[in-house]
This record gives C-alpha cells, structure tokens and sequence, in this order.
C-alpha cells in the first residue's frame, strides 16, 4: 500500500522517478552504515545534507562507475539539490523526518556533477 502511495505522489510530482527514490533508500541506507558502523536500526540516526549527498555519490561510482551521472540525468538529478527535493518531498508526505535545524539549503552545492563523477585514473 506504501508503495502505491509513493507511486501516486511521485506521479502527482512529476519530477523524479520510484528509480531516484529508491536509489535514495538505499544511500540512505548506505549512508547509515558509513558514519554509523554497528547501528543495528533499532537506536534512531539522523544523518546531514552533505553526509547524505556524499554517500550517494560514493554509491553511484561504485554502482556505475563512469555512466553514474548518465543514469542519474535520466533520473532527473542534475545536482545535490535534485537529491535534497527527494528528501523533502518524502518529509512532506511523512515518509522522511527531519530535525528542527534541517533544510533543503543542506543539499545545495554539496559537489559539482561533473567534477564529482569525472572518471578517476
């Protein structure tokens, strides 16, 4: 059922995909376990903007290498803002929460696109 609704508000959005947002879950998911190792899911986490964004860039090379930001443009996520949009739209129909000193701001020019996913020799 929970999976039909994000469906719906993803439709009703019109700017990213079920794709995008999963990919978010699982950075999120990523994420937590990068800063806190042994966190078992029972004890609440709160990661940042920028420790989010550096995470999905982190699973989007190690995913896609040199095609991350060609699968993440088809996505519609052109910039670390596009992933905070994902964050605050799953806050605003309460799939997310955020604390009282998060905003969309966090996300902004976390890294540039085109250097972050630039192939490394």
């Amino acid at each position: 059922m929970l999976e039909k609704n994000l469906i719906n508000i993803l439709r009703n959005d019109g700017r990213y995909t079920l794709a995008a947002v999963n990919f978010l879950r699982e950075g999120l998911d990523y994420c937590i376990k990068k800063y806190y190792p042994g966190n078992d899911g029972a004890n609440p986490t709160h990661v940042t903007g920028y420790q989010l964004c550096i995470a999905l860039r982190e699973l989007a090379l190690s995913r896609w290498g040199y095609m991350a930001p060609f699968v993440l443009k088809y996505w519609n996520i052109n910039s670390t803002r596009d992933f905070g949009e994902i964050v605050y739209l799953l806050i605003d129909h309460e799939y997310m929460r955020r604390n009282d000193d998060d905003s969309i701001e966090d996300f902004d020019n976390i890294y540039d696109f085109s250097d972050a996913f630039e192939q490394q020799d």
